[in-house]
């Protein structure tokens, strides 16, 4: 069983997923409408009430997940989480909260698990679409064929600004409307051409908000009960003449939930005009059904990681070949230093098949400009903090290390480190290792345990080992070569 938490700027929500070899049956819920992105200050850091309400909100769906036997559990975070200031300061008690790392996914990368959701249900394969998904803090849209995303956009408009924005105190009128939906447009506009109608032939809307305004035309007999633009220009037209939202009565909606639907309403009937869609089909799947697929995917060795640093390695011409080689000798001698866990073992594989990256841009320091690169690429399938372990790793694997010094008490990344540095150096001297002919042990000093052949074989290999003994040395650690027979 997997689980699945969105920590959303209208709602946090929650679902817990088993496979049963076709599809993904959903076997929990939970959903609680917290209005994070209402919580910023003037000053984009989020207020401590929104925090402690945060809070409290995790320690409940803690109490829903202790309830399972559950294989993997992802939290992400996504647009207000993205955007607020304090957000590192209060990271850690809201994962203390919830129990489980939280990660604050990019839009693009929000944008991959919608569609990866959406696709997992549906059943043609062929078939180009364009998904949209309008959050409380972002709006995300999605081109793709079958399972295939082709391009994704992520905007930053969503349903809790823009009913704070344009409707204050609940008032709506003629002119307010109008000016939300063409705030949402100017949003869509010049990236408009890539999601045109020439490019799919069917669009579904995956959101909260889309599938509640569908669910309001149907409730209320809004003409033939579809989501078109004729139907929402009516449904916008009731709410114009109610004047107040708190006087709206709509049929298949709570009333705490009309506010949030007004904002969606406005961005809807941009985003469709914007990209000349007449009719958008609802479908109840999303980012919560992508992120569980997602963890099912990786349980079953079909990870997208896998796929994102091929492509960053392809797209800045890493040579593969010393690539290989060097994450082949980090993996072998990071086994050898007995790691506490295996957190950093993949992390460390893919920085070293990217180690080189920098190269694209300088000879000169280019572990720094790769170590920049990684950090900020889009990678799919990849977290933030992901991306930072690998960045620092990359930064770390030649010269000083002064610069990831508070890094290293970290034993399980001290020992990254060392695997990695010291695959690089021997890939350098060509030495065709295995795991027999090396021996490395880190504790209280480094050991390294070396044939004295080699020494002779390759002349380099003494002044390397002891540049490396330096630069341990320089943060306390003792670096101590054993050459054997």
């Amino acid at each position: 069983m997997y689980a699945a938490v969105d920590l959303g700027s209208n709602s946090f929500r929650l679902h817990i997923g088993r496979f049963d070899g076709d599809a993904m049956k959903i076997i929990k819920s939970a959903r609680e409408p917290l209005r994070l992105g209402a919580g910023l200050d003037d000053n984009g850091n989020l207020t401590p009430a929104a925090i402690q309400g945060a809070i409290a909100v995790l320690l409940r769906f803690s109490q829903i997940l202790n309830q399972y036997s559950l294989d993997a559990v992802r939290v992400v975070a996504t647009n207000t989480m993205r955007v607020a200031k304090n957000a590192s300061q209060f990271l850690p008690e809201l994962e203390s909260a919830i129990g489980y790392p939280i990660e604050i996914i990019s839009g693009e990368e929000e944008g991959r698990l919608i569609y990866m959701g959406v696709a997992k249900v549906l059943a043609n394969p062929a078939e180009n679409r364009l998904v949209i998904d309008i959050g409380g803090g972002s709006t995300e849209v999605i081109l793709g064929r079958g399972q295939e995303i082709l391009k994704v956009g992520s905007f930053s408009v969503g349903t809790v600004k823009q009913s704070l924005s344009f409707f204050p105190d609940g008032h709506m009128t003629k002119k307010s409307f109008e000016a939300s939906i063409l705030s949402a447009r100017s949003h869509f506009e010049d990236a408009a051409p890539p999601y045109q109608s020439s490019h799919w032939t069917q669009v579904y809307g995956s959101s909260g908000s889309i599938r509640t305004i569908a669910e309001v035309i149907s409730s209320n007999k809004i003409g033939d009960g579809t989501v078109n633009l004729k139907n929402l220009e009516v449904l916008k037209e009731l709410c114009i003449n109610e004047g107040q939202i708190h006087l709206l009565e709509l049929s298949g909606i709570k009333p705490e939930r009309i506010a949030m639907l007004v904002g969606g309403l406005a961005i809807l009937i941009g985003v469709m005009q914007e990209l000349n869609i007449a009719e958008i089909q609802t479908i109840e799947a999303g980012l919560r059904m992508g992120v569980i697929w997602d963890l099912h995917l990786r349980a079953t060795q079909h990870d997208r990681r896998e796929q994102a640093v091929q492509n960053v390695s392809s797209a800045f011409r890493v040579d593969s070949q010393r690539a290989r080689l060097v994450a082949e000798l980090a993996h072998i001698m990071f086994t050898q230093l007995k790691p506490n866990s295996e957190v950093f073992t993949p992390q460390l594989i893919w920085a070293a098949h990217l180690h080189e990256v920098g190269l694209v841009v300088s000879q000169t320091g280019y572990h720094k400009h790769g170590a920049y690169l990684v950090e900020y690429a889009d990678m799919q399938g990849f977290t933030t903090r992901e991306q930072r372990n690998m960045s620092k790793l990359i930064l770390s694997q030649k010269g000083n290390l002064r610069k990831v010094q508070e890094l290293l008490t970290d034993t399980d990344f001290a020992k990254a480190v060392l695997a990695l540095r010291l695959a690089i150096l021997f890939m350098h001297t060509r030495l065709e290792l295995t795991q027999a002919d090396v021996r490395v042990r880190m504790k209280n000093k480094i050991e390294l345990e070396i044939k004295g052949a080699w020494l002779t074989q390759h002349p380099t290999l003494s002044y390397w080992l002891e540049k490396e003994r330096e630069a341990w040395s320089e943060i306390n650690m003792d670096f101590v070569l054993r050459v054997t027979p």
